[in-house]
């Protein structure tokens, strides 16, 4: 009866194990890749001090950095003395900043008053998604 009962408990295990490992993201990829979604602008600056981090911590398997910003604070994005520095630290660390298209529009943000070195996607939450199922490791803020 205690054969039976460790056997099956064994048995139990592996299978949990072998659920789980199948519902994990596939990081097959040689680089570790990230994507951060913000409402806040002015959380930039610590994610960005986040990606010089893992930047070092990482080494050569420090891969993509995204940040995607949406939300009402998509408007502060049009403000330029605000978002030089960002952008200059953002490209120094080589982290991509990403602009919701779907909160441009909804908060009537042009697209011209965005920072060029900025891209727009049609919708940040459906792109952190995307990036996600490509094994990226995300946080949202």
């Amino acid at each position: 009866m205690k054969t039976v009962f460790l056997s099956s408990l064994a048995l139990f295990f592996a299978l949990t194990a072998i659920q789980v490992n199948a519902q994990a993201p596939e990081h097959t990829h040689d680089k570790n890749n990230y994507v951060v979604l913000t409402k806040k602008v002015d959380q930039l600056k610590p994610i960005l001090i986040t990606a010089e981090a893992l930047a070092l911590e990482d080494g050569e398997r420090f891969g993509d950095f995204q940040v995607i910003v949406c939300g009402q604070d998509i408007s502060q994005l049009t403000d330029t003395d605000k978002m030089k520095g960002f952008v200059a630290q953002a490209e120094k660390a080589g982290v991509h900043l990403v602009a919701c298209g779907f909160s441009m529009n909804k908060f009537k943000v042009d697209p011209k008053d965005i920072p060029q070195e900025m891209e727009i996607v049609e919708n940040g939450i459906l792109h952190d998604f995307q990036l996600q199922k490509k094994g990226y490791y995300s946080l949202g803020l």
